[in-house]
């Protein structure tokens, strides 16, 4: 038998290199694919694409991208109706400089402008126009409905509630930056999603 630190080395041998160490049988210990960590991720998976998908579909028909309705939302939901792009970056599923791209071409759509920040000359603030706003309120009851039909209507009030806390607490968790810019004291909606 070869001693410990021998079969360490082989080990180690075999994993990151792609030649075979002679006299070493390896047995992989298989994960089990039933773990409901797999069946919990996967259907959160599966819901939230099959959502975003009608979602879509219903924006193309307002000349919106799902992350140009996205932007608006942030937007017309934060204070004062504005976010610094790197909150905005924080809040959506873009990069900053994704968001650079998509708020630069929905300035030339004239949905939103960017002021400067006036404490930080580096920082700048995406703000929704009201031709943005007029777009929002164009699409949102035909997004409402579908929202209700597809996600809302298929849930009770006490699964709703338990839901919306749920996901509240695996956001903050792994992203403590959708809240940015949505904590200030003239934020006219209570609780940022």
């Amino acid at each position: 038998m070869l001693p410990d630190v021998c079969l360490t080395e082989q080990l180690y041998a075999l994993q990151y290199s792609p030649c075979q160490v002679p006299g070493v049988t390896l047995i992989l210990v298989s994960t089990d694919l039933d773990d409901p960590r797999f069946t919990a991720v996967g259907l959160f998976a599966e819901a939230y694409t099959a959502l975003i998908a009608r979602f879509a579909a219903q924006f193309e028909e307002h000349r919106l991208s799902s992350v140009e309705f996205e932007v608006l939302m942030r937007l017309a939901r934060s204070p004062r109706r504005r976010l610094r792009m790197t909150e905005l970056a924080g809040q959506t599923s873009l990069s900053t400089s994704g968001v650079t791209r998509v708020v630069d071409r929905m300035d030339r759509d004239g949905l939103v402008r960017r002021e400067a920040c006036p404490s930080d000359r580096r920082s700048s603030f995406a703000v929704i126009t009201d031709a943005g706003l007029a777009r929002l309120d164009e699409v949102l009851p035909g997004h409402l409905a579908l929202v209700q039909e597809w996600f809302i209507g298929q849930l009770s009030p006490e699964q709703l509630a338990q839901m919306l806390e749920s996901l509240r607490t695996i956001r903050d968790a792994v992203n403590p930056c959708a809240t940015a810019g949505s904590n200030e004291a003239s934020n006219p909606v209570s609780s940022a999603a």
